[in-house]
């Protein structure tokens, strides 16, 4: 049974961009942000990834939550 998770509409805020910039600070490949991802059991690709720092792909509810986890971060930081 598959679940349709809820995307995040991104309403003026710049998720990816904050993303992008977070992970850029702690020096980590998007590569290896997607490998920590789907250790955390986050279903992403790195094309997944790509597409919501551009913000082109809205992002879900556990992948937020797992990037704001894997790049040690907070939501005020993600959502600013």
């Amino acid at each position: 049974m598959e679940v349709n998770e809820q995307k995040i509409k991104q309403n003026g805020i710049d998720i990816g961009g904050n993303i992008r910039r977070i992970r850029l600070d702690r020096g980590i490949g998007q590569t290896a942000l997607v490998r920590k991802l789907q250790l955390c059991n986050i279903s992403i690709t790195r094309e997944t990834l790509v597409k919501i720092e551009s913000g082109i792909q809205h992002i879900t509810g556990s992948q937020l939550r797992g990037i704001r986890d894997c790049l040690d971060t907070t939501y005020d930081e993600l959502l600013k």
